[in-house]
């Protein structure tokens, strides 16, 4: 009994213990059993106008882009350059689709898929389509015929699985193209509407007239700011301040960091220069003299030995001379060279035969003749070049497919043109692995001994190193300068503190040590960023104040021009319309006052972009001639029409949405 009262005494408490721990296990459970929920918003590269995107989209897009240049361009080399090409363009691409989906929908447009036939298929389709170069011919315009046969293989049956995959490739390449026809073409439509929607109309009209039929002529005196001494004025911290409240608006920012870095370039020694020397002599007369130069060339060049047919057009020029110059035979071989860091030596292979630059093919397929355009040796692959050149118009040659075997025919060839085969052995001198750790021994040491920024900077100083810096770098910065691989750079600043030294990075051919010194996360740029410019502006409001109180009680512009010795100007014609205040410059606000001044009435002082002026309108002309309404408004929608199509995509981009955390994923 006497438990049980202990518990009734205390059952308050009982209760808030016995509930808070029911409470710890229900949020245990739900975190628990939630931390799937979270990690799948930890997948969103973006969230644009409400839609997520996930990490598996925006990589398939960047996928099926990449795959899309290297059919386009015959290549599967994608260099850094175009991969940061590829990414921010799969980026656009998207913050387009996804903003202006948003917009269509509330209004119901759409492209109809009968629209979208006639873009892409139709008698004459969408630019996009007819400048893709899968569909031109050796003239490099658009051909029907190519154009039509490769539509036609994405509905042909695959025999094989490696048909399967190639089908599977040129859907996804087409694929591409119609979506990307899709997108502009409603955009087209989105902008025309609007365009139609924003007019001018008669009142516009009549303003426009007359903006160009009244001109006045206009006397003036300027007084520049450059000519009042900056020590007769004073510019207050609360100056700064009451400005830089008045313009914080054009301060806005989003987070970014600026750093400094120094370059340790990854040169070769003098050893290096000594062992390419070395070995490229050693190699000079099995190269002038043997048989297999293939074997010397391809493992030993920087420039391999493919047996390829040279012309003059494709031969490196240094050698076009030799390889195509009088008294050129087989076996003859040039002096070896050592230009631009690189030992050279080259030796025609064969010569004295002609052969086409470019051949037209087609696929057999069931007897069926399949046209695929033309094709030079370069984009061919390797097995193929020998049939399709050495061959005859006409003649069809089988090569292996996989496990199966694919026959062309010969349609036609271009008319054949002398032709070499080049052997070259090539070396470009680089660091050796002994020339590269002492680099980065050199890096790394530096390191240790500058721990912060100040003393980073202090000792590159010191030692000559050049001292780079690069400011407002933003998350999604994909390349710092010209520095080749320095994303993670990037990545480091937005994880380090202010003043923090980074390790070394390896951005190509040379190290990189940086810097971090400044983090900027405040919503707008502060007063201390901007101070610079605030103080110009500041600068030049006093200098307006001191001049306009010289000026009182002058009542004339000779009394002016004699206050500020200088001489009374002109500029005549002005008009609404006018852009510049003839010598004067760019002055908005003086070629209003002077259109709104009584003649031969002298003006109050005007505060310009260049300087404080006095004018007098001597003179004031309306051109003859009635407003033609009808005319005026084409001129005005016309002129809208060149701006609409980049403020209405703008700004629906600027009003969406938009979480951009791409920087987790690249």
């Amino acid at each position: 009994m006497a438990t049980l009262q202990s518990i009734r005494n205390h059952g308050t408490i009982l209760l808030v213990v016995v509930g808070l721990a029911m409470l710890a296990f229900i949020l245990g459970d739900f975190l628990n059993g939630s931390s799937s929920f979270f990690n799948k918003n930890r997948e969103n590269v973006a969230e644009i106008a409400g839609h997520n995107v996930h990490y598996t989209e925006y990589e398939a897009a960047k996928e099926q882009l990449t795959d899309v240049y290297k059919f386009e361009y015959g290549t599967s080399d994608i260099n850094e350059d175009l991969t940061l090409q590829i990414r921010n363009q799969v980026w656009q691409t998207m913050l387009m689709d996804y903003t202006l989906r948003e917009q269509v929908e509330k209004i119901g447009m759409d492209v109809t898929a009968e629209e979208l036939s006639e873009l892409c298929i139709g008698a004459n389709p969408h630019q996009i389509i007819m400048q893709r170069r899968a569909f031109y011919d050796e003239t490099g315009n658009f051909n029907r015929t190519a154009f039509v046969n490769f539509l036609a293989s994405l509905e042909q049956e695959p025999e094989n699985a490696e048909q399967a995959e190639v089908i599977n490739q040129y859907k996804n390449y087409w694929n591409f193209w119609e979506n990307t026809v899709r997108l502009q073409y409603l955009q087209e439509k989105y902008v025309d509407l609007l365009s139609k929607m924003v007019t001018a109309n008669n009142i516009d009209a009549k303003y426009a007239f007359q903006a160009r039929q009244e001109t006045v002529n206009v006397q003036y005196v300027q007084q520049p700011y450059y000519a009042v001494a900056d020590s007769l004025i004073k510019v207050t911290e609360s100056d700064l301040k009451n400005l830089y409240s008045q313009k914080k608006e054009q301060y806005k920012q989003t987070p970014n960091r600026s750093i400094e870095y120094v370059i340790f370039p990854i040169v070769p020694s003098a050893d290096d220069f000594a062992e390419t020397e070395r070995l490229i002599k050693s190699l000079e007369n099995d190269f002038r003299t043997k048989e297999d130069v293939a074997a010397i060339v391809n493992g030993n060049s920087d420039i391999l030995y493919d047996g390829r047919d040279y012309s003059k057009e494709t031969i490196p020029a240094e050698y076009q001379e030799f390889a195509f110059g009088k008294g050129v035979k087989k076996g003859k071989c040039t002096e070896l060279t050592f230009d631009n860091d690189t030992y050279s030596i080259a030796r025609v292979m064969d010569c004295g035969y002609k052969k086409s630059d470019s051949v037209k093919l087609a696929a057999v397929v069931n007897e069926e003749i399949q046209d695929l355009g033309w094709f030079t040796a370069a984009v061919l692959p390797t097995n193929m070049v020998e049939l399709a050149f050495d061959g005859k118009k006409g003649e069809t040659f089988t090569v292996a497919n996989g496990m199966n075997e694919q026959t062309f025919k010969i349609l036609d060839k271009s008319k054949p043109t002398p032709k070499v085969k080049l052997a070259i052995l090539s070396r470009k001198v680089s660091a050796s692995s002994k020339t590269y750790a002492a680099i980065y021994n050199q890096a790394k040491q530096f390191v240790v001994a500058n721990n912060n920024a100040d003393s980073l900077h202090q000792a590159a100083f010191a030692q000559g190193l050049s001292i780079n810096p690069a400011y407002a770098l933003n998350e999604n910065t994909d390349k710092i300068n010209d520095l080749k691989s320095s994303r993670e750079i990037v990545r480091w600043a937005f994880g380090a503190k202010q003043g923090q030294v980074s390790d070394v990075f390896t951005c190509g051919d040379q190290f990189v040590v940086a810097a971090l010194t400044e983090v900027n996360d405040s919503e707008y740029r502060s007063l201390e960023a901007v101070r610079a410019e605030l103080i110009i502006t500041a600068t030049n409001d006093k200098k307006a104040e001191y001049i306009i109180k010289q000026l009182q009680g002058v009542n004339s512009l000779e009394d002016a021009a004699k206050l500020f010795d200088t001489d009374v100007k002109s500029a005549e014609g002005i008009s609404l319309t006018s852009y510049r205040l003839g010598a004067a410059g760019v002055e908005p606000a003086v070629i209003g006052t002077a259109l709104a001044l009584e003649t031969n009435k002298v003006s109050a002082p005007i505060k310009g972009n260049n300087g404080v002026y006095l004018l007098t309108v001597d003179g004031k002309t309306a051109a003859e001639g009635e407003v033609n309404a009808a005319q005026e408004i084409s001129n005005l929608n016309m002129r809208t029409s060149y701006m609409i199509p980049y403020q209405a995509i703008s700004l629906i981009q600027e009003d969406a949405k938009v979480i951009d955390n791409r920087a987790r994923f690249q």
